[in-house]
């Protein structure tokens, strides 16, 4: 039984460099070419791996039975040219030409048309974004939402850091009150002056007199 999770995707054929699909079309073609069309068989092969589509299947078995039928009718030809008949040397001759303008012609169509449907190759390095919930992804979510939002909004009660009872507390220093001795020095030192200012001004007056 399936629940409400997300349904397996499934994997997808990645789409190998433009540089790579051009070497192995310039390969397959060079090879289909200098056989005379005794190799077209290998890029129908690939491109029926390729597209996985009947139709390609069955121009694979139609183009490798041209090709068994053309090396038949060469190996059973003379080896001698001047031996060979005109009319048999005209019909090999478009048997090749068909068969190369056929195998290349709709090999790269049919390829170049396949790919082309897949996109373009992202480069490297670009984010890869996520696939959209589903519908009833959606429903699910919406609820689960709703009920976070306020959740979210609830102001926090403020923590009031509680006194340790094991700690005893501080008092404040007391400020000191100046010493009473600086307020007698000053007292005495004002009765030494007067009695120094006293002492001079009697000598003074003896000494007028």
């Amino acid at each position: 039984m399936h629940g409400y999770g997300p349904m397996p995707q499934q994997p997808t054929t990645p789409r190998p460099s433009p540089a790579t699909l051009t070497t192995v079309r310039v390969i397959l073609v060079a090879l289909t070419v200098l056989s005379c069309g005794l190799l077209g068989w290998a890029p129908m092969l690939r491109l029926a791996i390729v597209t996985r589509r009947p139709r390609d299947w069955f121009l694979l078995v139609v183009v490798l039975a041209l090709n068994i039928g053309l090396f038949a009718f060469i190996m059973a030809t003379p080896d001698d040219p001047d031996q060979m008949s005109d009319a048999a040397a005209l019909f090999m001759m478009l048997w090749i030409l068909g068969l190369l303008a056929g195998v290349i012609t709709y090999y790269l169509y049919a390829e170049i048309r396949h790919y082309n449907a897949l996109g373009a190759p992202a480069p490297y390095g670009t984010p890869v974004h996520p696939a959209p919930p589903l519908p009833y992804q959606q429903q699910h979510l919406a609820p689960h939402q709703q009920h976070q939002q306020p959740q979210q909004h609830q102001p926090q009660p403020q923590q009031h850091q509680q006194p340790n009872p094991y700690t005893a507390p501080t008092t404040p220093p007391t400020p000191t009150p100046a010493p009473r001795r600086l307020d007698q020095v000053r007292a005495e030192l004002d009765e030494l002056s007067d009695y120094l200012r006293k002492e001079n001004k009697d000598s003074r007056d003896g000494e007028g007199r």
